[in-house]
């Protein structure tokens, strides 16, 4: 049965501390997840992360096979594909929560921040990198002055911020954030402690 948006967030928060702990479930055999899942899938919560192979959502949260379902690219944006995964995985297994899972030192954001500290937006990068951090720097205007470190930290927060605020104005998604069965939060990742930090915690 697929939790409720609530009960989602509360097994994820309980999952992150068994990770940060130490206590995280021994996925070393997946036989059994794997014979169980091969019929169907019922994620309770979609996580859209950053490719970052530091971050995965499922050690992260100490979820197995079939229990998230992760959507991930550089600087977790939020691009056509990836709002197109979101909407089929809440309209044809009912998840109930959309996690825009973000990280410190991410590289997407540090090459966006980069551009517009140095006035140099729009600079091209190779191949396709360049759609992906032109996508991250309209959400670092103004940001507030202070360190490097304190103005990565905001702009990490403000590009997570971005890609929940575009996940909620997609007709798509907004009829069930409405309805009460889905809701949109962002959180963040910290390399260093492994601790997550929800935005809008409950």
């Amino acid at each position: 049965m697929v939790a409720d948006p609530q009960e989602a967030l509360r097994r994820l928060k309980e999952g992150n501390l068994r990770y940060t702990e130490g206590r995280g479930n021994d996925f070393s055999d997946h036989r059994a997840s794997r014979e169980a899942a091969a019929s169907g899938q019922h994620p309770f919560a979609i996580v859209l992360g950053c490719a970052d192979s530091r971050v995965p959502p499922e050690f992260v949260f100490d979820h197995g096979l079939g229990e998230l379902f992760v959507v991930r690219v550089a600087g977790n944006i939020a691009a056509p594909s990836q709002l197109g995964s979101i909407e089929y995985a809440v309209e044809h297994f009912g998840a109930s929560l959309i996690v825009v899972l973000g990280h410190s030192g991410c590289g997407a954001v540090t090459a966006a921040l980069g551009q517009v500290d140095s006035g140099a937006v729009g600079e091209q990068y190779p191949g396709e990198l360049g759609s992906i951090v032109d996508r991250i720097t309209p959400a670092l205007a103004g940001l507030p002055e202070g360190s490097a470190e304190e103005r990565m930290n905001a702009a990490v927060t403000a590009n997570v911020q971005s890609s929940v605020a575009t996940l909620g104005k997609d007709p798509e998604l907004a009829s069930f954030v409405s309805s009460g069965d889905l809701q949109i939060i962002g959180a963040e990742y910290s390399l260093a402690t492994g601790q997550v930090s929800f935005h809008e915690a409950s």
